[in-house]
């Protein structure tokens, strides 16, 4: 790729791009658009854009009252709330830097990541005192702010201030700086299951540009209601709270809730007539499950992104009974983290019957504006996009890092390709004629079994789609003729705990698969470990498993 200079234009473009001018025009063109937020108690709280800015206002000027200074890294450790959001504009807002601080990693990893990007201050989250409390020995912070609903609570923690008290006796002007859209706003560090996390930082610039194309991918406007389900301490939160601002949505953030009880959620949902959000199969699993129990059914109009791993066929049915229309996206924490999102081209639906439509809405979709994608073998040569050649996905484009945070495996992660570089994904992937991406699995999951390769993604799904099962996880683990195996963990409803057996996953599963695919064993269990971001650890899996079939 060459690069030239061409002749020089009019326009100001100088005018940087600041993600606190995503804020100041919600405040200005949609002042009144109301923002909700519920507390611990489970309370809401409530207040507008324009509310909101004169309190990232007074935010700006208490971040300088405690020594915060341009580049200056901020720690925040926080359910999805409004005062994480504000943090998001008034950090940045003065030249500082947003450290998003992943509250499920082990504690060792979290005083990783806030040493190695050298924190100055941290935010917490009363409820989250316990794990500041634990990590703030141990790493170089030099004050805390506790986010809390009431008066500061009792705690061990060093120079403690009150988020509320600061707000209300700093001044309520703040002149905000034009900050170099070249300059980081956030910064959020990979939760990989090997070695420690890395780290990546977000340009001003790249994180607009990526709101810009994430309103449109979600069709997002000032009458829809957007939910904020992703932890917005992961990979800013997908990005699209940002995008919704932009839009001049009304935002609902959840704050503290689990999978395991959604009620709440639910119950937010239907207050609020949300009708846009987006989460993980991790969430919408158990959703359906919910749904389908509760009494009287409810019935939504919302659009839903699922990332992470392809939500099985089932779950977008049953969700679609009740109004949820689940739409398939994927990225990563490297690229901000939307690289593509599934929709069907209109001159698709007119050639492919409504069955073939489903599975087309199962890949992860088209890339998005920005994004260049393409297919690398091994060596690193260019693979075809035929839909059945399997490759490593390898992206760039505006909002993709091109190096991690001080870190030595930046070398082995990128591609060299002339002016710009390629991130190497570690991920299996297939593009077919029309330009979709499928994920076929990561790397290091994929089966390779007599020479062949069997994909865990694809027999995860088809045994979750049995009505029975809850979730399911299949990894290879080692056997003494065929190299690897297929051995498949599963958790039944709680409904079918005595009754499932493993005949009848056999038997479905052969309706798909060949016999030489099918796992060697089904083992029936109550839970399949996972990681912080809720993906299956394969990697404890494959530990605890490495000797199953060798005996």
């Amino acid at each position: 790729m060459r690069y030239v200079k061409g002749f020089p234009s009019t326009m100001m473009d100088d005018y940087q791009l600041n993600i606190l001018n995503i804020l100041k025009y919600a405040a200005t063109s949609f002042p009144e658009r109301e923002i909700v937020s519920r507390n611990l108690d489970g309370s809401l709280f409530r207040y507008s854009y324009g509310e909101a800015f004169k309190r990232v206002s007074r935010l700006a000027n208490a971040l300088e009252s405690l020594g915060v200074d341009v580049g200056d890294r901020v720690g925040v450790l926080s359910w999805n709330t409004h005062r994480f959001f504000e943090l998001f504009f008034a950090i940045p807002g003065i030249g500082a830097v947003l450290l998003e601080m992943n509250l499920r990693l082990h504690p060792k990893e979290i005083v990783y990541v806030a040493n190695h990007s050298g924190a100055k201050v941290v935010f917490v989250d009363e409820s989250l005192l316990p794990i500041a409390e634990g990590i703030a020995p141990y790493i170089g912070a030099e004050k805390y702010v506790v986010m809390t609903d009431g008066e500061l609570p009792e705690t061990k923690l060093p120079e403690v201030y009150s988020y509320e008290e600061l707000i209300k006796n700093a001044g309520e002007n703040y002149d905000f700086p034009m900050v170099d859209e070249r300059s980081a706003f956030a910064a959020c560090y990979t939760s990989g299951t090997t070695g420690n996390p890395k780290g990546v930082y977000y340009s001003h610039r790249s994180m607009v540009l990526h709101s810009m194309v994430a309103a449109v991918g979600l069709g997002l406007k000032p009458e829809d209601v957007y939910m904020q389900l992703v932890p917005m301490f992961h990979a800013n939160g997908w990005g699209v709270f940002f995008a919704a601002t932009m839009a001049g949505t009304k935002l609902v953030f959840p704050g503290r809730y689990a999978v395991d009880n959604l009620a709440p959620v639910i119950e937010l949902m239907k207050s609020e007539k949300v009708t846009a959000t987006a989460g993980a199969p991790a969430i919408f699993l158990p959703m359906l499950n919910y749904l389908q129990k509760v009494e009287p059914k409810p019935m939504f109009n919302i659009r839903a992104w699922s990332g992470a791993t392809e939500p099985p066929l089932a779950v977008m049915k049953g969700l679609k009974e009740f109004g949820i229309e689940i739409i398939h996206a994927y990225g990563a924490t490297e690229t901000s983290p939307l690289v593509c999102y599934n929709y069907v081209k209109p001159e698709l639906r007119e050639k492919l019957s409504e069955e073939e439509i489903w599975e087309l809405k199962r890949k992860q979709g088209i890339p998005a504006f920005g994004i260049e994608v393409m297919l690398v073998d091994e060596n690193g040569n260019k693979l075809p996009h035929d839909g059945k050649t399997i490759g490593e996905l390898c992206i760039r484009g505006h909002w993709v890092t091109e190096s991690y945070y001080k870190d030595p495996r930046t070398f082995e992660s990128f591609i060299e390709d002339g002016l710009l570089k390629w991130w190497r994904s570690g991920d299996a992937a297939t593009i077919d004629e029309w330009g979709y991406i499928k994920i076929v699995d990561r790397f290091k999951d994929l089966i390779k079994s007599g020479g062949e390769w069997i994909s865990s993604v694809d027999l995860e799904n088809y045994l979750m789609a049995h009505p029975k099962v809850f979730e399911a996880c299949v990894v290879g683990v080692p056997h003494p003729k065929w190299e690897e195996r297929p051995l498949a963990l599963v958790v039944p409803k709680p409904e079918f705990k005595e009754s499932l057996t493993k005949e009848e996953l056999y038997e479905h599963l052969k309706q798909k698969f060949a016999k030489w695919q099918l796992p060697d064993d089904i083992i029936l269990t109550d839970e399949i470990p996972k990681t912080s971001v809720g993906k299956f650890s394969k990697r404890t899996l494959r530990e605890k498993y490495r000797d199953y079939y060798m005996r």
